[in-house]
């Protein structure tokens, strides 16, 4: 059983088929709900409009299919306004369901309440530290991308990118699949530097460092489900005649069929040698197009950010760092070298301000997949 809350966006630029569709996929998310769950309807524009978070028994829901039904396009994007009575709805249930989630739809940028990224996030990560979920889904090709892609990595959910309004349906469904099959939530990684660490670079995903302790956020997690973490590290170190240790890994979440906190650790070494042929013959080759992919993927995100700004040149260059190195691996990475050349000859050719942000999210949405994120629809 899951304890959600569904916050649609129906301000004026969510008028037409966007808002239809996404009275549809409420409707189908309704109707998937049983009695053992609960659902809270918030929609907003200026106001926040809230039907409280109730079992989800067959006269709750013939309700909550009238209210999606009167939903109707009106004034500004209160996103904040929508995730705090999300919040106020889920909690006073966070106890009584180990899985409580709140799922935001939106199409643009916030024009009220809270309107900063760093604001936003920092509400999302205040959300998913009391046990809710955020999943932040954007419609149509005209939203904020690295802002709901933000709510959603702090806030421990998934995100979507949704340009045809009409998959919203397909998407709800798998996000009530994500909710009621989840294991772990709050996850975080914690890596403990050692004193030759110059630097430590997480590739992708964010993080923060406390003193030598660097924290990840991660996504909850079902059954099955993985996340990949390549981390760049900078050493000042000597060549050593044993090994020397590199990371002290440990993973921090709620075990969610126990209900209880737990962690597990795993210590990282090497033996730093001047010899480039044992460094050649112990080289892991999976475990290097990893590394590989994940740093021709930061070229690409930049990329995707300057082509949004309409820098053209400096869009290319950084699709050309990409490629270099993609094809340090290219027998490993042809797939990526090929999606890479359809996005610069795509880009090349786009002749209008829309085409261009097309290939822009586009390209944004290729970079999720290579970091190795596995929460994006």
């Amino acid at each position: 059983p899951v304890n959600l809350a569904l916050v649609v966006d129906r301000s004026g630029s969510m008028s037409g088929q966007k808002l239809a569709d996404a009275r549809s996929a409420a409707v189908e998310l309704v109707r998937r709900l049983t009695a053992e769950d609960r659902l809270a309807l918030i929609h907003y524009g200026t106001d926040v409009k809230v039907l409280p978070s109730r079992p989800v028994t067959e006269p709750v829901r013939q309700e909550l299919l009238s209210a999606i039904a009167n939903i109707r396009d009106d004034g500004s994007t209160n996103i904040s306004g929508g995730l705090t009575e999300a919040a106020v709805a889920l909690r006073p249930h966070l106890r009584e369901y180990r899985v409580s989630r709140a799922i935001l739809l939106s199409d643009g940028q916030p024009t009220t309440g809270i309107v900063t990224e760093p604001e936003l996030f920092h509400l999302t990560r205040q959300l998913r530290d009391e046990g809710i979920t955020v999943s932040a889904l954007g419609v149509g090709e005209d939203y904020q991308a690295s802002l709901m892609r933000g709510m959603a990595e702090q806030g421990g959910g998934f995100s979507g990118f949704i340009e045809d309004s009409a998959r919203l349906a397909e998407v709800f469904s798998r996000e009530l699949d994500q909710a009621t099959s989840t294991v772990a939530r709050q996850v975080e990684l914690r890596l403990e530097l050692p004193p030759v660490a110059r630097d430590a670079q997480v590739l992708g995903l964010p993080s923060t460092r406390e003193g030598t302790t660097l924290k990840v956020p991660l996504y909850d997690l079902a059954g099955e489900q993985s996340v990949r973490v390549v981390v760049k590290l900078t050493l000042d170190t000597q060549a050593t005649s044993g090994a020397l240790t590199l990371l002290e890994a440990s993973v921090h979440y709620m075990d969610v069929p126990r209900d209880t906190r737990a962690q597990t650790k795993l210590a990282l070494s090497a033996v730093v040698t001047q010899d480039a042929s044992l460094v050649r013959a112990n080289l892991d080759r999976e475990v290097r197009v990893h590394a590989v992919r994940a740093l021709g993927t930061q070229q690409m995100r930049a990329a995707a950010a300057e082509m949004k700004r309409g820098n053209r040149g400096a869009a290319m260059g950084l699709l050309g760092n990409a490629r270099k190195l993609f094809g340090s691996s290219a027998d490993a990475l042809s797939g990526e070298l090929a999606e890479l050349d359809q996005t610069q000859a795509a880009y090349e050719g786009a002749s209008s301000d829309d085409e261009v942000r097309r290939e822009s999210l586009k390209l944004y949405k290729k970079t999720m997949k290579n970091f190795g994120e596995n929460n994006a629809y």
